[in-house]
């Protein structure tokens, strides 16, 4: 149950249902989405989002199913119920298009058995009767019209209208080439009057050429006349027209009479599309705000995990700005979330975004949250938002307020979310304040569920003190003095009034006299609060970059991993190539070595010959001998006594260094930023041409430069499923960005565009990302992306 009546409409639910709707192909589509309620069952919720999250993956993958065009055909199917009545050809051409679409989604689900099973549940036996289809291709052809040869009547009719038509032109055109050598015709041509073809003669010649007169001129020099033999076969052709409707008609009623059995069936063809029309446009909905399908739970509980206000995030995205997502959870243990902060710091938009995304889930559409979040359902829904004072109802701000207090203690129960905005405020604040905490206090013993915004400090007091109720503040950053709309639970918020009266300007003496009048009780309260803010902005922002490093090293071990398991494969192929290449070697020596003995029997041993069996023997040998490496350059070793400041070379190791002191027999040697004692018989010295050479390959800048000459700036992710070209695009801008190109060139295909879409979305959350632009249409166009970096 919701209350008030207006609370859709305060929480923002009538503009989704708007935008859904846009997305519709057809009115029932669009009937459907207005017709959204908010549901309290647990299966009937699991269902509907499920049957989205599936249809979502659908156009996610780009798979083949065509909706494109389907009608109304319930208004269809009520008219031919009724004896005697027939569809006209356009009609019969829309029940046929729309059948067209029906038995092209059953077809693709049918190919994909139990891959979308809830989806399969809409047309559960539900049968592809394709004598329908055929019964209407032997009537309507494929541009809507009645096929010439539907019957042997009008193929007869058609064949006798076209050749009358053939005799009226013949005769017309001999007339008309008679009249105008007799010079009877005036200036123009053969023209239509009243549906007739007639021919233009001059006034005085009209008595000249029988015929009936249709129209004259406006001057009345020129007659308009129809050859009287020329009449006769136009009656002919009019008749052989009316003959044909009729016929027409007949075939139409047959062909209702026919189908009209299959009403039912067609029935449930149009409720099939209606309700796919209905979770496709909830689908793309879901890919404008990027929803997930959360934890579904029974207990009436929530844990949002980067949730995002829709409305907010569609306003900032067209603005190329993103949501700051919202982390809040409420449950047996924290049943009230208390929210408090400064004003214009996200108070309101943080309960509105737990509100809206519950009523969202409980009418069946997905949410923008991450998909570890949980939701449970809750059985009524109470608001108070807004001011609804009435001049009608005599009804003040506070009354208002109370009003709907009232109902709230009488009607709550477990099961119960209530969203209170600036609770307590509309009258005197020594009333207000304890009046909301005893209305807050008897909601509580009634275990509800809630999040209430509030700057009164009686109440952040009780909410801290009492069992069930969480405190929670909106963080705001003392030093820019701006708020961050990140809520952070457990502890209460500043209102920060002096801090930003002071931001604005205010004249100082008016703040420190609205201090002394606050009293130094309060005031050393604020101030903590402030501290605390402080405290809880340095913990934020070090947890912010810890799961930074965390995912980086996360990253670095997947990658690792994956390097490991490829090496590992690489070695198994290797041995197993080398074994089967072994013993190929092995058969053919075998088999050599019994032929050439065989031969030196049969040759008795002869010198000569024996000497060329051998060199043939030598000769298979070194084709399987392994060709032994060219050894690594050594550096160049250079004789004498060592001294400071020379270069060295580890004698067993490639490892090089360079004198800084000698003790006696003990060298200490600079490897890099490393300091170490060597034994002089360990090292060699060496030339310092040689040893810059060494440590230029071994350097980062030596490394970097391999990395950027074999470095690509374009990938490739055509064929690729969103979650794998996400992954890719990670990597590769990661790289890119390390390399320091300045811009790189991604090729996704066009398809339907989602891909294009995942992708940019995806890259609009890098500060690093200037802009994107589409390729030059010539080349590709919008299926290939352009991303320059900063």
């Amino acid at each position: 149950m919701l209350y008030p009546e207006n609370c859709l409409e305060r929480l923002g639910f009538v503009e989704i249902r708007q935008l859904i709707s846009k997305h519709c192909l057809s009115p029932m589509g669009q009937n459907m989405v207005q017709k959204m309620q908010v549901m309290n069952r647990f299966d009937q919720i699991d269902k509907f989002l499920r049957q989205t999250h599936e249809f979502k993956s659908i156009l996610e993958n780009q798979e083949p199913l065509q909706i494109n065009t389907f009608f109304d055909i319930k208004s269809l199917v009520d008219k031919i119920r009724v004896e005697g009545t027939y569809l006209l050809e356009d009609e019969w051409f829309q029940v046929y298009t729309s059948l067209q679409t029906v038995f092209s989604v059953l077809r693709f689900f049918e190919e994909r058995a139990e891959t979308y099973p809830t989806l399969e549940a809409l047309f559960e036996h539900l049968p592809i009767e394709k004598d329908i289809l055929r019964k209407i291709e032997t009537v309507i052809d494929q541009k809507g019209k009645i096929k010439p040869n539907a019957s042997r009547e009008l193929q007869e009719i058609t064949s006798s209208i076209s050749k009358t038509e053939q005799d009226v032109r013949k005769r017309m055109d001999s007339i008309y080439k008679q009249a105008i050598a007799s010079n009877w015709v005036a200036d123009g041509s053969l023209t239509i009057r009243d549906g007739r073809m007639c021919i233009p003669i001059l006034a005085e010649n009209k008595r000249k050429l029988k015929g009936f007169v249709h129209d004259e001129s406006a001057t009345g020099q020129t007659v308009y006349i129809e050859p009287e033999e020329v009449f006769t076969l136009n009656n002919k052709l009019r008749d052989l027209e009316f003959d044909k409707r009729r016929e027409i008609i007949r075939i139409l009623i047959a062909l209702t009479d026919d189908l009209r059995p299959y009403s039912p069936l067609l029935l449930s063809y149009h409720g099939f599309l209606t309700k796919l029309d209905f979770v496709r446009a909830k689908a793309l909905f879901a890919l404008d705000i990027e929803a997930e399908m959360p934890g579904l739970v029974k207990e009436s509980s929530t844990k949002l995990i980067n949730a995002r206000h829709p409305l907010l995030t569609l306003s900032l995205a067209a603005e190329q700005k993103t949501v700051t997502p919202l982390n809040i959870h409420i449950n047996a243990e924290t049943r009230v979330v208390l929210v408090s902060g400064p004003n214009a710091g996200g108070k309101s938009v943080c309960m509105k975004t737990v509100g809206l995304l519950q009523i969202m889930l409980q009418t069946g559409l997905l949410i923008p949250v991450d998909s570890n979040s949980e939701v449970g359902v809750f059985e009524n829904i109470f608001a108070d938002i807004g001011d609804d004072q009435s001049i009608e109802s005599d009804l003040s701000t506070y009354s208002a307020h109370l009003t709907k207090m009232k109902y709230f203690v009488e009607h709550a129960s477990p099961k119960t979310l209530v969203l209170i905005d600036e609770f307590g405020t509309g009258t005197d604040p020594q009333f207000g304040g304890p009046m909301a905490e005893a209305v807050l206090e008897v909601l509580n013993t009634k275990k509800v569920r809630g999040v209430i915004t509030t700057h009164y400090s009686n109440l952040k007091l009780f909410a801290g003190n009492t069992e069930g109720l969480e405190n929670a503040s909106m963080l705001f950053d003392n030093a820019k003095m701006k708020p961050l709309y990140i809520l952070e639970m457990g502890k209460p918020g500043s209102s920060y009034a002096f801090e930003i009266a002071q931001n604005i300007g205010l004249p100082k003496q008016v703040i420190e006299l609205a201090r002394e009048k606050t009293g130094s009780n309060q005031n050393r309260i604020d101030t903590l609060l402030v501290d605390l803010e402080r405290e809880k902005k340095t913990i934020y922002d070090t947890k912010v970059s810890l799961a930074h490093q965390q995912n980086k090293a996360k990253n670095l071990l997947a990658e690792n991993e994956k390097i490991n398991a490829f090496l590992e494969e690489n070695k198994k192929i290797l041995i197993k190539e080398a074994k089967l290449e072994a013993q190929s070697i092995i058969k053919n020596a075998n088999k050599l070595v019994e032929n050439t003995i065989a031969e030196i029997k049969q040759k008795q041993a002869d010198k000569t010959a024996t000497k060329e069996l051998r060199q043939n023997l030598q000769k298979e040998l070194v084709k399987n001998t392994i060709p032994k490496e060219k050894p690594k350059p050594a550096p160049v070793v250079v004789g004498g006594e060592i001294a400071v400041g020379d270069w060295v070379k580890f004698n067993d190791s490639e490892t090089t260094g360079q004198v800084l002191e000698i003790n006696r027999n003990e060298l200490v040697l600079a490897i890099g930023d490393l300091r170490s004692n060597v034994k002089k018989n360990r090292v060699e010295k060496i030339s310092n041409k040689q040893a810059k050479k060494v440590v230029q390959m071994n350097s980062f800048a030596g490394k970097m430069n391999d990395a950027v000459s074999s470095f690509r700036p374009e990938l490739d992710l055509r064929g690729k499923r969103t979650e794998d070209a996400l992954f890719e695009v990670e990597k590769y801008l990661d790289k890119a960005i390390m390399l320091g190109f300045p811009s790189i060139k991604l090729i996704h295909g066009k398809g339907d565009g989602i891909l294009r879409k995942m992708i940019r979305e995806y890259l609009r959350k890098y500060s690093q990302v200037n802009r994107m632009e589409d390729e030059h249409a010539d080349r590709g166009g919008d299926g290939i992306t352009y991303v320059y970096l900063n």
